[in-house]
């Protein structure tokens, strides 16, 4: 198969890409899907903005001037330039705070305008057991305190549970565990002629799959900046909010960076027009820097492109793996036009299998408690890794080395 993969990458189109981006000798890495790689820009614009805007330009770099970098408006332009990859305008995106407190915000507005416009109150908030935890938790938490209801169900249950009590529909479109695709147009059709809401979770697509916000005519939506947008550690998420709800949106956490004037220093809270109320805290600029040089190189190569290369990366994977006599159990859609950038494997050893493949270099992650999920993250993987990683895998267990005892111990992160 390496001479295949060898073949395939010659007429890879996003080829060069690679060169654009830090990835170690002898690694192969497939946990895109987690951290993505640095891009080799990003240190160049960190120390910009610490020697030079921060170091130099002092508080002066909050406005934009000759010695101001305009980091007061920095949310907002990140907002900007991701609103193109998942289908929505400039002024409905935000860059800003964690996924987790971006839920909270939005499922609490979402409540609100819902209390404002129904003639009963809609308290449930619908998902799917098996979200990504801190989707559920958020609701819990909501539940808690008695604002929210909380309510599951399987995903081929989902339409018939959405009656007059739902306030908000809440999913996230690739699943993190299968990579499972959600049809993001018949959901949120099926919720509004229901009187629901919408929220989409794209932690798992945003920069990999093509996503359409305003087509499907979604309310909101959250996604991850440090997967395939590669942000780095950390980095700050962004919110969607639909242009036609900027006039009802009123979010909990009402931070001064979210007033109207910040620095008039009023007492009285006055929520900024637009967009910009997603706002609580000060921006953190250091992760907006690193996360605008990984959203430019991203816009760059194309979303639809990438997309294109990370069906074909996960299907020559799944070719090899078969070349090599492996029968794993896929838990992923066997149809690449169903799944997410990922493949997932379900086996009782999936955690020892992992840490036998990071030993050989092969760098993909476990998910609890019997899940070896393996990331495409196609703006720097080739179709030779694949073959290797397939060939790796195999001699993993040719060899049983997944039951050496040092690969069973766990760590904090998986």
């Amino acid at each position: 198969m390496i001479e295949k993969a060898r073949e395939l990458d010659a007429a890879d189109p996003l080829s060069a890409f690679r060169a654009r981006f830090h990835v170690p000798d002898g690694v192969i890495y497939l946990d895109g899907n987690s951290l993505g790689c640095l891009p080799k820009a990003t240190p160049a614009a960190m120390a910009h903005a610490v020697e030079r805007e921060w170091g130099d330009g002092l508080i002066r770099s909050w406005n934009a001037s000759e010695l101001g970098a305009g980091w007061f408006e920095m949310g907002s332009r990140v907002g900007a330039r991701i609103a193109p990859l998942i289908g929505a305008q400039p002024q409905e995106v935000i860059a800003t705070d964690t996924v987790s407190t971006n839920l909270f915000k939005l499922i609490s507005a979402a409540l609100a305008m819902q209390a404002q416009t129904g003639t009963t109150r809609r308290k449930v908030i619908l998902s799917e057991p098996g979200n990504f935890p801190t989707d559920i938790y958020m609701i819990q938490g909501l539940e808690s305190q008695g604002l929210a209801t909380r309510r599951l169900a399987p995903r081929e249950h989902l339409m018939a549970e959405l009656d007059d009590d739902v306030a908000l529909l809440m999913l996230t479109h690739a699943h993190y565990k299968t990579g499972e695709l959600f049809d993001m147009d018949a959901l949120t059709k099926a919720a509004h002629d229901a009187g629901a809401l919408v929220l989409w979770d794209l932690s798992h697509s945003t920069g990999a799959l093509p996503v359409d916000l305003n087509g499907v005519n979604a309310d909101f939506a959250v996604g991850c900046g440090y997967k395939y947008l590669c942000g780095g550690p950390g980095a700050p998420a962004f919110a969607f909010v639909a242009q036609r709800h900027h006039g009802d949106l009123k979010q909990p956490l009402t931070g001064w960076f979210g007033h109207a004037r910040p620095f008039a220093f009023l007492d009285d809270y006055e929520a900024a027009p637009g967009i910009e109320q997603l706002q609580c805290g000060t921006s953190p600029i250091l992760g907006l820097t690193a996360l605008e040089v990984g959203v430019d190189l991203i816009a760059e190569i194309g979303v639809e492109r990438l997309h294109q290369k990370s069906r074909a990366l996960s299907e020559f994977f799944l070719e090899c793996v078969l070349s090599n006599g492996l029968d794993l159990d896929l838990v992923s859609p066997r149809d690449s036009s169903e799944r997410g950038s990922q493949l997932s494997f379900r086996h009782d050893n999936a955690y020892a299998i992992c840490q036998a493949l990071i030993a050989r270099g092969v760098i993909g992650d476990f998910r609890d408690p019997d899940i070896l999920r393996l990331g495409f993250a196609p703006a720097y993987l080739r179709f030779e890794d694949m073959a290797d990683a397939a060939r790796h895998l195999a001699e993993v267990f040719e060899r049983s080395e997944w039951q050496r005892p040092e690969f069973a111990a766990r760590s904090a992160v998986t």
